[in-house]
């Protein structure tokens, strides 16, 4: 019997998800999270075989997710679910220990082959992504080159782009409309992603990206 916790924050689809895992013979749905730290605790707590992921949960993103759950319970297998099918995207949750990558436009049969070939310790990805060429990136890190910068989300970028610019957080909460406390969290994350720890590195960031000019 492999042992499942599902997380997932949009409700519709995690119930949809819940009923084709549930419907596979020899799954067993142990634990379901709407958000990142909350699959972390529920992992620690229930050590399930697999941890199905959306990789764009809040609180925690998943990556964050993908790492402590792998440093803390690495008998469990991390699936991760996303929509993005760009490289870096896929071979960032490969480095941090995601054993499956299965898109969300993929089948239900993509799902239940992904989380039967972590339990039998194989690599999964969708067949819609170049999985020859991801498994060699893996194997040959230092070969090539990631860039985190794309791994974040929009509203990362964008409140990057504003904070470096100089504006506080709560005058890009009022730009953006969302609180100063999610402003931050926002900051949080992108800075931690990017091992940037000042204000001075973030602009010399953003300067090498492009996003400011010099």
């Amino acid at each position: 019997m492999i042992t499942i916790v599902l997380a997932e924050d949009h409700h519709i689809v995690r119930q949809g998800l819940r009923l084709l895992l549930e419907a596979e013979p020899g799954f067993r749905l142990v634990g379901e999270a709407a958000d990142g730290l909350e699959a972390v605790r529920l992992v620690e707590t229930l050590h399930p075989n697999v941890l199905v992921l959306d990789l764009m949960i809040p609180r925690l993103h998943g990556l964050d997710v993908t790492r402590q759950v792998r440093r803390q319970c690495p008998e469990t297998h991390v699936v991760i679910l996303s929509m993005h099918a760009d490289e870096p995207y896929v071979m960032e949750a490969l480095r941090n220990g995601a054993t499956g990558y299965v898109l969300k436009d993929a089948t239900g049969a993509d799902l239940v082959h992904a989380v039967k070939d972590a339990m039998a310790g194989r690599r999964y990805l969708s067949p819609a992504l170049a999985e020859r060429a991801l498994s060699s990136y893996v194997e040959r890190p230092g070969e090539s080159e990631l860039d985190v910068y794309e791994t974040l989300t929009n509203r990362e970028r964008l409140v990057l782009q504003l904070a470096a610019e100089g504006h506080s957080s709560p005058e890009i909460a009022k730009q953006l409309f969302i609180s100063t406390r999610t402003v931050e969290t926002h900051r949080a994350n992108f800075m931690r992603k990017l091992s940037l720890h000042s204000q001075t590195e973030l602009v010399r960031f953003a300067i090498r990206k492009g996003i400011l000019s010099p």
